[in-house]
C-alpha cells in the first residue's frame, strides 16, 4: 500500500494537515497538493495550465510559509486550481517549482473550503523525517 501523501489534522477553528515524502523537498509538494485538496475536490481537475513559483526565503520553515501563502495568492488572484507540484529546486533558502492545473470552473469544479492563509502556528519542518506541518487560517 502507498503511503499517504498527507492527513488533515483537526484544530478548533482552523484547519491543518501533516505531509510527508521521500524528500524534504516531496513534502513540501505533498503540503501544496494537501492544500488544494482541502480548497477544492481535485478529481476533475486538468493539467492544463502551468506556473513557475520561485522562493527565497531564510530557513526552511519561511520557505514552507511563503510556498503555501504563495499558492493561495495566485488561487485567489487567478482562480488556478493546481494538482501537480514539481519541485526543481529546493534548498532551506530557495523553492523552486511548476505547479500544474487549471482555472476554476464552477460548471466542474467543487470548491469545499475557503483557505485564508497558512500560519505559523503550529507550523514545523521535520528535516529528518521529511514531514512538514501546517495549520491554515479558514
Amino acid at each position: 500500500m502507498e503511503k499517504p501523501r498527507f492527513r488533515i489534522i483537526e484544530h478548533t477553528a482552523d484547519i491543518g494537515l501533516v505531509a510527508y515524502g521521500s524528500s524534504l523537498a516531496e513534502a513540501f509538494a505533498s503540503a501544496a497538493y494537501g492544500l488544494f485538496s482541502i480548497i477544492a475536490e481535485l478529481d476533475n481537475v486538468r493539467e492544463k495550465e502551468a506556473r513557475t513559483v520561485d522562493i527565497r526565503e531564510d530557513g526552511a520553515e519561511a520557505l514552507l510559509f511563503e510556498w503555501l501563502n504563495q499558492l493561495i495568492y495566485i488561487f485567489n488572484v487567478e482562480s488556478l486550481l493546481f494538482r501537480r507540484f514539481e519541485i526543481t529546486e529546493f534548498n532551506r533558502r530557495r523553492l523552486r517549482a511548476s505547479c500544474r492545473g487549471e482555472k476554476y470552473d464552477p460548471a466542474r469544479h467543487r470548491l469545499k473550503t475557503d483557505v485564508k492563509a497558512a500560519t505559523y502556528h503550529l507550523l514545523e519542518v521535520a528535516e529528518k523525517k521529511n514531514r512538514v506541518q501546517v495549520i491554515f487560517d479558514i
